[in-house]
């Protein structure tokens, strides 16, 4: 019966996206499901001639697939991956290779895959992102496991993924978790970009007093230029629909308490743990932290007023200073998440290749934008390059703009607009930049307080002084 080529258990949106997916691309592909409606469901969905199946029974869906089976598993990321996997081991020969596409945090990721390895079977972890609709007709895949057992999955992934110039939006991303990694990090960059528009969008609408259509003309037009990107794209949209029960602005009645579901928050812890500088990103989790205090947000906004003038100011006179800003604290928040990559890659041996990185993030995914071409190239001129603000024509464009963001930024502390993703970008170039930086004090107190020793520029060694 072994005749599918590629199954996935999960047939929820994701799922069956994927698979349907599959099969428009000439494979055949099976689904597993403990709902009968959805299997059922998933067959209905398929074009006439496609070769598909959906089925309740664990075992009747692994004698379906062909060997080595080529499994992925789209199910809510904790206990119920470990659930799934379960499930199928008795059914699952030495060879077969099991995905977790889910957004599971990369330790995780580590445990089945030395788990799954001792048995015999070749487990990846691997982030998709894209959405409903990527699933569908093309999202970034973002794979990592055994580079052999790779290829069974190249030639399925290749063809169901998102495509710039021809290239597929997929590449086997590294060793072991690496595939979860690059994706954790990725959610990490998109936090940070989401708050970021969401600061250009108050500065203009609470801060200068913009007009709603103006605002919305901003985001469409950035999105024809060097600032196009999709989430630059669905914004302009967003502040075109009306709510159908007020007739304003449908943004306006949503609630701005951010819900998140946690990579984010991963990026930054495991930053921290690497000594990675996020600053943008940690800014980020930082503000959907604090829209979830939106009762003592209240009571707050009634007796810490804001001593800044509010007087509205023409969108035109700052609109040039505003795109540059932007531009620059977005190239910034990438050079920290790409930095992190580079530093984790060589701390868990992943061997993650930023060119590809950054290649496959050009389409179907979330953070997909046009200066992602820009860092592929210097990731191609040099290898190793450890911070895309090393390379000279990124160099170029932050310098060019340095000046718009310090603008920007002492606009939105004079409004007195909350923009930490502005201004935690603006500082982290400032630190990058510096040669020297003042936490020479910082070693000194430590020494005077602790005993914590401190190195000295003029020679070798750790030294303590008596400071009283």
């Amino acid at each position: 019966m072994n005749q599918y080529d590629f199954g996935t258990v999960g047939l929820g949106v994701m799922g069956s996206n994927i698979l349907l997916n599959v099969a428009d691309h000439g494979f055949s592909a099976a689904g597993l499901d403990l709902s009968a409606e959805k299997a059922a469901s998933f067959e209905a969905a398929a074009k006439p001639g496609q070769s598909v199946f959906g089925t309740t029974s664990p075992e009747e869906f692994a004698k379906s697939l062909k060997t080595p089976r080529a499994i992925m598993l789209l199910v809510p990321a904790g206990s119920l991956v470990d659930l799934a996997i379960e499930n199928l081991l008795p059914f699952l020969e030495q060879g077969d290779i099991v995905i977790d596409g889910g957004n599971s945090y990369f330790t995780d990721t580590n445990r089945r895959f030395a788990t799954l390895k001792e048995k015999g079977i070749h487990f990846f972890g691997m982030g998709i992102s894209g959405g409903e609709s990527g699933a569908r007709f093309g999202p970034s895949m973002m794979p990592g496991g055994d580079k052999l057992a790779y290829e069974r999955l190249r030639p399925i992934f290749e063809a169901i993924a998102a495509k710039v110039n021809g290239d597929p939006c997929v590449a086997y991303m590294g060793n072991g978790s690496a595939g979860n990694y690059v994706k954790m990090v990725h959610n990490g960059i998109e936090y940070a970009i989401m708050q970021l528009i969401s600061e250009t969008y108050d500065l203009l609408k609470r801060g200068l007093g913009a007009d709603d259509a103006d605002i919305q003309k901003l985001f469409a037009d950035w999105n024809q230029g060097e600032l196009q990107s999709f989430l630059i794209e669905i914004t302009a949209e967003i502040l075109k629909v009306k709510d159908e029960e007020t007739g304003d602005l449908l943004v306006h009645v949503i609630s701005d308490w951010a819900r998140s579901k946690g990579t984010g928050k991963w990026t930054s812890q495991n930053a921290m743990d690497l000594q990675a500088p996020v600053p943008s990103i940690d800014s980020a989790v930082t503000m959907r932290n604090l829209s979830a205090h939106k009762q003592e947000r209240l009571l707050a906004s009634e007796i810490l007023h804001s001593a800044s003038q509010q007087e509205k100011i023409d969108i035109a006179t700052i609109a040039q200073s505003l795109k540059d800003a932007y531009y620059f604290a977005m190239i910034n928040v990438y050079a920290q998440g790409l930095a992190q990559l580079s530093i984790a890659s060589k701390e868990y041996q992943y061997e993650i290749d930023l060119k590809e990185v950054t290649k496959i993030w050009r389409g179907g995914c979330i953070i997909r934008a046009a200066c992602l071409e820009n860092f592929r190239s210097a990731f191609a001129s040099n290898p190793q390059l450890s911070n895309i603000l090393l390379d000279k024509d990124i160099a170029k464009l932050v310098l060019d703009r340095q000046q718009a963001a310090r603008k920007i930024a002492k606009l939105a502390i004079d409004k007195g607009i909350p923009a930490p993703v502005f201004l935690s970008s603006l500082s982290y170039f400032d630190g990058y930049r510096s040669a020297v930086l003042p936490t020479n004090l910082i070693q000194a107190q430590r020494d005077f307080f602790g005993a914590h020793l401190y190195e000295r520029t003029d020679k070798e060694g750790f030294f303590h002084t008596i400071w009283e």
